[in-house]
C-alpha cells in the first residue's frame, strides 16, 4: 500500500466487504488527518464566540437605560452627580463619558474630541476582536476541501492498484468518506459566520448608542452652567450658538464602517 494510503487508512479499498460507518465518531474519523485541524478550528470558534458573547453583554458595555441615567443625572443634578452615576456602573459607556463629566468646565470642542478618541478606540478594539471568527470562517471550508481532494486522490489510486475498476461501490465508498471533511468544514464555517454577523450587529448598535448619548450630554453641557467638579474653578460658559449641532462622534461611525 502506498504512503498516501498509510496516511489515510480509512480510504483504502476493501475488496471483501464494504466499510460501514456505525456512528458519528466513525464518520468523523473516516475524514482522515485533516479532521484534526478542523477539530481545532471548531473548538477555537466555540471558545471565541462564548468569550465575545460575554464581553458584549449590555451589562458590560452599557445599554440605553444606563445612557438615559447618565443624561438625566447631568441635566437634573449636574456633572458631579453624573460622574458618580458613571462610576457606580463599570461599563464601557461609563468609561467613555467619565472624562466628559470630569472636564465639564472645558469648551465643547475639547469634550467632543475626548469622546471621539475614546469611543473610536473602543469600537475599533471591539471590531478587531471579531477577526478570529472571520479567519476560521474562511479557513474551515478550505481545510475541508483539501481533505476531500486528498481523499479522492487516494480512493482512485487504491482502486487502480486493487484492480477494482469494475466495482462502483468501492469508488462510491471512497468518495463518500472523502466528502466528510467538506461537510465538517462547512458545519464549522456556517455557525461561525452567523455568530460573526450577530456580534457585529451588537457593536453597530452600541456605536449608535454612544453617538446618541454623546449628543445629548453635550447638549446639556451647552445649555446649563457647569457645576463645580473635582475642586476645579467654575469657568464661564459661552452662550450656545444657533448652529445645528453635529454628530459628537463622527469618527466612531467611520471606524465602524472602515473595518472588515
Amino acid at each position: 500500500m502506498n504512503s498516501f494510503a498509510l496516511a489515510f487508512p480509512r480510504f483504502a479499498v476493501q475488496s471483501s466487504t464494504t466499510p460501514r460507518l456505525d456512528s458519528l465518531w466513525d464518520t468523523l474519523v473516516s475524514g482522515g488527518p485533516v479532521m484534526i485541524p478542523l477539530a481545532v478550528c471548531s473548538v477555537l470558534a466555540l471558545m471565541w464566540m462564548l468569550e465575545r458573547f460575554l464581553r458584549l453583554r449590555s451589562q458590560r458595555v452599557g445599554n440605553r437605560a444606563h445612557a438615559e441615567q447618565l443624561v438625566a443625572a447631568a441635566r437634573e443634578l449636574g456633572p458631579t452627580r453624573a460622574l458618580d452615576v458613571a462610576r457606580a456602573q463599570a461599563t464601557v459607556l461609563s468609561q467613555i463619558f467619565q472624562p466628559v463629566f470630569e472636564r465639564w468646565s472645558e469648551p465643547r470642542s475639547a469634550l467632543e474630541k475626548s469622546v471621539e478618541e475614546t469611543a473610536s478606540r473602543e469600537v475599533r478594539a471591539q471590531i478587531s476582536s471579531l477577526r478570529p471568527l472571520s479567519v476560521i470562517t474562511a479557513l474551515a471550508p478550505l481545510l475541508g476541501l483539501l481533505g476531500t481532494v486528498v481523499g479522492i486522490i487516494i480512493a482512485f489510486r487504491d482502486i487502480g492498484q486493487a484492480n477494482a475498476m469494475g466495482k462502483p461501490e468501492a469508488l462510491a465508498t471512497g468518495i463518500a468518506q472523502a466528502l466528510v471533511t467538506t461537510a465538517a468544514g462547512l458545519s464549522i464555517a456556517i455557525p461561525t459566520q452567523a455568530a460573526y454577523y450577530w456580534l457585529r450587529n451588537r457593536i453597530d448598535r452600541y456605536t449608535r448608542l454612544v453617538e446618541e448619548t454623546g449628543e445629548q450630554i453635550l447638549a446639556v453641557h451647552a445649555g446649563r452652567t457647569p457645576a463645580r467638579i473635582l475642586n476645579a474653578p467654575v469657568l464661564p460658559m459661552t452662550q450656545p450658538t444657533a448652529e445645528a449641532p453635529h454628530s459628537v462622534v463622527p469618527a466612531v461611525s467611520v471606524a465602524a464602517q472602515g473595518m472588515p
